[in-house]
């Protein structure tokens, strides 16, 4: 991922807007991807995550006039992204099951055994995750998969912040609910 200065991303954003494709895509490679990554943590399957975040640039590259400067670049195309995820998901009337993300283990050397707990544990947290209702989801999503304030939220998707802590707390609410007694069952599990 390149990381551009915000005094470069303005010229860019000021010379793409002007119709130079070159600076375009320079803002796409620097933002690529933080764009797939909130994509696929909205619909859970990667080959529609990279769908979406192409037409998630082909949306900002056609509505780059509308991209007020002075606002973050970064927030605009999130909430690009998430109407873009959210529409395909729409689409397809369903929601995709995912990749297993990630998880932090405390042992390096897990066994076989530690390890398929961990992928079903992820796979679980995942499948609630996106069960949830788009907005709860987007919210959660753009909090805590990709460390946005609750200000840099409200303005990706174009909310108030009070709207963003209300949705935040009812897709944890949601989240706990549905989690409580897997997670229970997988810490007895672990402990037999």
């Amino acid at each position: 991922m390149t990381s551009v200065s915000q005094a470069n991303e303005t010229e860019l954003v000021t010379r793409a807007q002007g119709g130079d494709r070159n600076a375009f895509s320079e803002l796409v490679r620097s933002h690529a991807q933080g764009v797939l990554h909130v994509i696929y943590r909205m619909c859970g399957d990667m080959s529609v995550a990279e769908d979406a975040a192409q037409e998630t640039f082909i949306q900002a590259w056609l509505q780059l006039r509308s991209y007020r400067p002075g606002s973050s670049l970064r927030n605009w195309l999130y909430r690009i992204a998430v109407n873009t995820a959210v529409d395909m998901l729409r689409k397809e009337k369903r929601i995709l099951p995912g990749a297993v993300e990630d998880l932090r283990l405390t042992d390096p050397q897990p066994g076989p055994e530690a390890m398929a707990a961990n992928s079903e544990r992820a796979e679980t947290v995942q499948e609630a995750v996106l069960a949830l209702p788009d907005a709860s989801r987007a919210v959660l999503v753009l909090r805590e998969y990709q460390g946005l304030s609750y200000h840099e939220i409200a303005e990706a998707l174009d909310i108030p912040v009070g709207t963003v802590m209300s949705r935040l707390n009812y897709a944890r609410k949601l989240l706990r609910e549905k989690l409580e007694v897997q997670l229970f069952l997988f810490a007895e599990a672990e402990n037999v």
